[in-house]
């Protein structure tokens, strides 16, 4: 990967670092599947007006929609609803290095180099000492639905790398035309109406401010440069970056929401910035991927 391109990812993996932070604020006063439903309504309208849909098949840009907008937020919103600390959050989002790379293996043909895979399974070790410092302290539901939330990303991630859209901004935008009725569907049946009325009828700064953050750094910048980044090199290069993304959320955590990490949680921080400085200096390797199909003719509707 370009120096350039390098920078980028971990620019985009310390906005949503803090993301985690900003999405806690914004569940104060946003019940979460309307947080979510809110999140994607404002990154469509009126972008959809202005970006032109991408020329793939609109089955891609309905799953991306799917499984990375109502799958991956969905569920996480919920999650940490229900208990998840936006710390622990960070890191156990990060399963979907694994979901990603092994969907990828199978679906894609790719197949990670030797540092690579050193590179994962040492972070990945970091991420497990870490959590099993802190995992018994969270109710099993909440901690399963943030999984599912991983498992999601892991799919999202290798749509958009199989869907190959010409520009990563198109895609985000179209794809976010779909995760707002089926989130806000479940909202009114599972939050329900009253919730739903108070959120809209009572203003809160802060949770506003959140609800900003995450439309503009959080999706337009971060998951714009994401898809990008996805579309221009092999899924198992990219992806690890996001490992991460837990140490500057469980630091975030630290300053605005006092959430002290332990000393296991510290040393896995550090074995997994171990696991990124091997991936990092991955640099003259050449990438064994197999060679992607060409992207099919979209369909003539939009979506």
């Amino acid at each position: 990967m370009r120096p350039l391109h390098s920078f980028i990812a971990l620019a985009v993996a310390v906005i949503w670092g803090v993301n985690f932070v900003v999405i806690e604020i914004g569940l104060q006063h946003f019940p979460p599947l309307l947080f979510a439903a809110l999140r994607f309504t404002l990154v469509a309208l009126p972008a959809v007006f202005l970006v032109p849909r991408p020329a793939i098949p609109a089955r891609w840009i309905i799953a991306v929609g799917l499984f990375l907008g109502a799958g991956q937020f969905g569920l996480l919103f919920t999650a940490m609803h229900l208990g998840m600390p936006a710390g622990l959050s960070s890191l156990v989002l990060q399963a979907q290095v694994i979901f990603t790379l092994g969907i990828a293996a199978v679906a894609l043909g790719e197949r990670p180099g030797r540092r690579q895979v050193l590179g994962v399974a040492v972070a990945s070790a970091g991420i497990l000492v870490i959590a099993m410092g802190r995992g018994s302290q969270v109710p099993l539901f909440p901690l399963l639905l943030a999984i599912g939330a991983a498992a999601s990303w892991g799919v999202a991630n290798v749509c958009i790398r199989r869907a190959q859209a010409p520009g990563g901004l198109g895609l985000l935008v179209w794809s976010s035309l779909v995760p707002p009725l089926p989130l806000l569907a479940l909202s009114a049946v599972i939050e329900g109406q009253d919730r739903i009325a108070t959120a809209f009828t009572t203003f809160h700064p802060g949770s506003v401010a959140a609800l900003a953050y995450v439309v503009v750094l959080s999706t337009f910048v971060g998951f714009g440069a994401w898809n990008a980044l996805m579309r221009r090199y092999p899924t198992s290069t990219v992806a690890p970056f996001t490992l991460l993304v837990p140490i500057v959320g469980m630091a975030a955590a630290r300053v605005w929401l006092g959430e002290i990490p332990s000393a296991g949680e510290l040393l896995g921080g550090a074995i997994v910035l171990v696991g990124l400085a091997t991936l990092a200096t991955r640099t003259r390797t050449r990438a064994a991927a197999a060679p992607i199909p060409a992207p099919e003719t979209p369909h003539d509707q939009p979506v």
